[in-house]
C-alpha cells in the first residue's frame, strides 16, 4: 500500500502538525485519499500514525518542560471511553464533514488573527489575557472533562486524534501557554487514538498495518517537527502554523 512519494507526503504532514503538537491524521487522510487507498484502510491506517507522531510530540514537548498534568488529566477521563465509542459507532459523513469544515475553517481564521494581534502585543508590551476557565479547580476540572468528552466523541467518529478540535478551544479558553496547549494535545492526540482503534476493533474492523515506508516517514517527520515545536519556533509562528493545520483539515472536509 506504500511508494516513496506517497511516504515524502507523510513526512512532511508529519512535521508540518507536530511543530504544534498535533499528529496529522486529516493531512494523512487527504493524502491517502488523492493516492485512492480504500476507505476502510485509510482511518485505521490514519489513526495508527497518528500514534507513532503523537508518541514523539508528547515525547518532545515533555522535555522541553510544556507538558501539565492538571490541564491533561481532566481531559482524557472523559475523552478515552468517548473516543471508543466514536470510533465503534459508523454514521453518515457528508453533513457532518461540511459542518466540520465550516468550523475549523472559522477556527482557522480566528487563530491567524489572533497570532497576528498576539505578535503586536509583545512588541507592544501587553500582558497576556486571563484564562477563561473557572478559578475554582472542582468547576475548572469539570469543565475540562465536559470538553474531552465531546473532542473525544468527535475524534472516534471522524477517525482523528482529536487535537484539531481540542487546540482551538483551548487556545480560545485561554487554558495555558501556546506550547503547553500544544503539549496537552500531543498527549491527547495519543490517548485517543487508541481509544479509537479500540473501538473499531470492538466493533470487528480490521486494522491494516501500514508498510515500513509510511512508519519510517511519519517517525522522522515527527521527530524534526516536535523538536522545532518545542523548542525552537517563536510562539507567533506556532500559532501560524496552527492556523495553517486547521485551514487544511477545514479543506479536506469541504472538499
Amino acid at each position: 500500500m506504500t511508494d516513496w512519494p506517497l511516504a515524502a507526503a507523510v513526512a512532511v504532514v508529519a512535521a508540518v502538525y507536530a511543530s504544534v503538537g498535533h499528529a496529522g491524521a486529516t493531512g494523512y487522510i487527504a493524502v491517502m485519499t488523492l493516492w485512492g487507498l480504500a476507505p476502510e484502510v485509510i482511518r485505521p491506517t490514519a489513526l495508527l500514525l497518528n500514534v507513532i507522531v503523537a508518541t514523539i510530540a508528547t515525547v518532545q514537548f515533555a522535555r522541553a518542560g510544556h507538558f501539565d498534568r492538571r490541564l491533561f488529566l481532566p481531559l482524557v477521563v472523559a475523552s478515552v471511553p468517548a473516543a471508543a465509542l466514536g470510533g465503534w459507532l459508523t454514521l453518515p459523513t457528508a453533513a457532518f464533514e461540511t459542518m466540520l469544515g465550516i468550523v475549523l475553517g472559522f477556527a482557522a481564521v480566528r487563530i491567524a488573527m489572533e497570532a497576528i494581534g498576539s505578535g503586536r502585543a509583545v512588541r507592544g508590551g501587553e500582558p497576556e489575557p486571563a484564562s477563561r476557565l473557572p478559578s475554582d479547580s472542582l468547576q475548572r476540572s469539570a469543565a475540562l472533562a465536559g470538553i474531552g468528552g465531546a473532542v473525544g466523541l468527535l475524534s472516534g467518529l471522524t477517525g482523528v486524534g482529536g487535537g484539531v478540535f481540542l487546540t482551538p478551544l483551548l487556545l480560545a479558553l485561554r487554558a495555558a501557554s501556546i506550547r503547553t496547549i500544544a503539549a496537552t494535545s500531543a498527549a491527547f492526540i495519543l490517548v485517543n487514538s487508541l481509544a479509537g482503534l479500540a473501538g473499531g476493533l470492538v466493533a470487528g474492523r480490521t486494522v491494516p498495518l501500514p508498510g515500513l515506508e509510511l512508519v519510517a516517514a511519519a517517525a522522522i517527520g515527527g521527530a524534526i517537527g516536535s523538536h522545532l515545536g518545542a523548542f525552537r519556533l517563536p510562539v507567533t509562528a506556532i500559532r501560524l502554523v496552527m492556523a495553517a493545520v486547521l485551514a487544511i483539515a477545514s479543506a479536506k472536509s469541504l472538499l
